[in-house]
């Protein structure tokens, strides 16, 4: 009883308890975490204060990938979403600032002047000139879509219209921006004296090379003393570096007999037994059969027939002899081709150009791939038929119309397409097949996947002879007991792990190659030899892991399947100051220098150059007519600091030790000519004025750095 009432008096607590149960069974336990973090539950990042809600957000990653066709991975299309929004929220709020509004008649004219639109046919008369009417019928229409419930174009539409705008914007804010940038004339006449003014001068020259690396070696100490002074240049993004060891899943020895041996079985004819027929039943084999697209498809051949030509070249060298040295009718195999077994049949040989020049006059119909005709296939065969009989016997008529028809100005010329172009996937296959199939001079109206073409063949070259063979392939892929021995060596070596052995230690062992992949951020998905493993990143960035950790991953590289066992070996968080090699291979040197300047000046001493020059075993050099502009000093090269204190230093006294970029120096600037003064500057204050303009793309860069942007997208992709 006394338990039943304490449960009474807790019936709210208990509730939130069963109800958080519950929630955490639907959802991930990192969503319970979000849930009461301080990130907001439903923000993939803020820009100015701005939040950018993730649901809306995802929405549009979809889309982009949708209207990519397929052709970007997951993260391509986040980061291209998220470049996009933020550089809509910088500039809103720069041009709400400033007032800028662009009207709906400045979009509309920026989009009717596209050169897309203005030369599409959607939008022209019959005499083949932009009508407006056209183009607000062709919206219309898109609209009354969207409202039948077939909404992609009009939002595709939509798009298009706020990417104008936004342009336009942009376009506005940066021609504001630029107009406020001047200088003054005084500035043009001091940019002239500085530019032109030539100084004599002389000077003693210490190398830092005359001091051993090793007597200025730089200490750890130094090195983080130096990086946490100029920790704005070297703070850094979050970053996870990796040990990996990859298991690939690849056939054995004795998989690969086993492929090849069941190939050999279907070159001759054999019995099987047919449940259909309850008695054993004669099977043809590739030899004697004649119907090769059925025995592919009966026998389940692993690639489709080809029914292309191929010459010699084209064939993998360990048969091509063979078969060019055979007969049709031949049998060439068992064969090894891209993973692959292979038995072929010769079928046919022929002689085939190397390349084709052709051209074409295109009538398409209503239906055809990339046609926005209204005409009917009938009308457009008829079209095609009356150009035919006016241009079989008329090169310059058959160009006129090309051009009049065509649209693209080139008399119908197609150019010279080789035979692998012509009967790629990209190109048609009908096409292909006339212009090869047939001498050059021949014309006829060929129809294609994009209308009626009226072809001519121009010219042909390089004969040579083809081969078309019937080829029935089988895939060498790993069996079963492959696959559970590479995956015992994949979960043996992530368990060791696990049990606290070393990486090194167990791969040295076992000769695993271990592959490293460094300084992995946030967002990354492609990991150095192993393409695009987003899951492994987001492993390494998860906030529990721990340096050494391990796990095991499936992984599919390019359609082959394997295993990855994954070690966590270093990690940095952001705006950290990271010891890295790359950072090193730039600090070392000048810290290295600034230590050797230092060990050169304590032996500098004397009050004339001739003096310091004895004293450090050195030379007094000269050198004439150098200016800010060619800071070129004789015998030394390239030294802008030096040169920039010469500009300054008193005549005729010598100067105090100055760092260059090769070694020490000490100056004495003997003669100083300064330019005629000219009556006006203008041409200089104006080169000031736009070199500014000329940096105008790097506006959006400095908006960037100087917004407040918080990113949480790695908290979701």
């Amino acid at each position: 009883m006394a338990i039943l009432s304490k449960i009474r008096d807790r019936s709210m607590f208990l509730i939130l308890i069963v109800g958080l149960a519950l929630f955490a069974f639907v959802l991930d336990p990192s969503s319970i975490q979000q849930f009461f973090s301080s990130t907001k539950a439903n923000s993939i990042g803020e820009v100015n204060g701005e939040n950018i809600d993730r649901e809306e957000f995802a929405k549009l990653v979809e889309n982009y990938k949708s209207q990519s066709g397929g052709r970007v991975s997951q993260m391509q299309a986040v980061n291209a979403v998220w470049n996009n929004l933020v550089g809509e929220k910088i500039f809103q709020t720069q041009l709400e600032e400033a007032g800028i509004v662009v009207g709906e008649k400045d979009i509309w004219d920026a989009m009717v002047a596209l050169p897309e639109i203005q030369n599409s046919p959607l939008f022209q008369n019959e005499a083949g000139l932009f009508n407006e009417e056209k183009l607000k019928e062709y919206i219309a229409n898109m609209k009354a879509d969207a409202e039948a419930g077939n909404n992609q174009a009009w939002l595709n539409w939509l798009e298009t219209e706020k990417s104008i705008k936004q342009n336009l914007e942009r376009q506005a804010y940066t021609s504001l921006v630029s107009a406020g940038l001047g200088a003054s004339l005084k500035e043009g006449e001091r940019d002239y004296l500085y530019q032109n003014t030539k100084i004599d001068a002389q000077f003693v020259y210490v190398p830092y090379t005359t001091i051993d690396d090793n007597a200025a070696k730089v200490s750890k100490e130094e090195i983080q003393e130096y990086l946490e002074k100029n920790s704005k240049r070297f703070k850094s993004e979050a970053t996870r570096s990796i040990d990996y060891v990859k298991f690939d899943i690849e056939p054995s020895k004795e998989d690969d007999e086993t492929s090849r041996t069941e190939v050999a079985n279907f070159i001759n004819d054999r019995e099987e037994f047919s449940s259909a027929a309850n008695a054993k039943v004669q099977i043809s084999g590739l030899k004697n059969t004649s119907n090769y697209e059925a025995f592919v498809s009966d026998n389940r051949s692993d690639l489709a027939l080809d029914n292309g030509f191929y010459y010699k070249n084209q064939l993998p060298a360990a048969v091509a002899d063979t078969i060019f040295g055979g007969s049709v009718g031949d049998i060439v195999g068992p064969y090894k081709d891209n993973g692959y077994y292979k038995i072929s049949k010769i079928v046919d040989f022929a002689q085939l150009p190397d390349s084709v020049k052709s051209s074409h006059i295109l009538v398409p119909y209503a239906g055809a791939v990339r046609s926005a005709s209204l005409k009917s296939k009938e009308d457009a065969k008829k079209t095609a038929d009356s150009i035919f009989a006016l241009v079989k016997t008329d090169k310059t008529k058959y160009t006129e119309i090309a051009n009049e028809i065509n649209k693209d100005g080139k008399g119908g010329e197609m150019g010279w397409l080789r035979k692998d172009q012509a009967f790629s996937a990209s190109f048609d296959k009908d096409f292909a097949n006339y212009i090869y199939k047939n001498p050059a001079g021949s014309m006829a109206v060929v129809e294609t996947a994009f209308g009626f073409h009226v072809i001519r063949i121009d010219e042909q070259k390089k004969s040579e002879k083809a081969v078309k063979l019937a080829s029935f392939a089988r895939l060498i892929n790993p069996s079963e007991v492959t696959e559970n021995t590479i995956f015992e060596k994949a979960e043996t070596l992530a368990a060791n792990l696990e049990n606290g052995q070393k990486l090194d230690d167990l791969a040295k062992k076992e000769k695993y190659a271990v592959q490293t992949a460094q300084n992995l951020k946030v967002l990354d998905e492609i990991i150095p030899g192993l393409n695009e493993q987003r899951a492994i990143v987001l492993w390494a960035f998860a906030k529990e892991r721990e340096l050494g950790d391990s796990k095991r991953f499936d992984v599919d590289i390019a359609g082959k399947r394997g295993y990855v066992v994954v070690v966590l070996k270093a990690k940095t968080e952001k705006d950290g100051l990271v010891v890295s090699a790359d950072i090193l291979s730039k600090i070392q040197p000048e810290l290295i220098n600034k230590k050797k300047a230092t060990m050169i000046k304590a032996k500098i001493k004397g009050t004339t150059l001739e003096e310091i020059a004895k004293n450090t075993s050195t030379t007094v050099n000269a050198s004439s007519n150098v200016t800010l502009q060619n800071p070129l000093l004789s015998g030394v090269g390239n030294e802008p600091s030096v040169v920039g204190a010469m500009s300054t230093v008193k005549l005729n006294e010598v100067s105090k030790p100055i760092d260059g970029a090769m070694g020490v120096f000490v100056v004495k600037v003997v003669k100083r000519d300064t330019p005629v003064k000219l009556d006006n500057y203008e041409m200089f204050r104006n080169r000031i004025i736009d070199n500014l303009k000329a940096r105008s793309f790097q506006l959006f860069q400095v908006l960037e750095e100087t917004a407040e942007i918080k990113d949480f997208r790695g908290d979701y992709y």
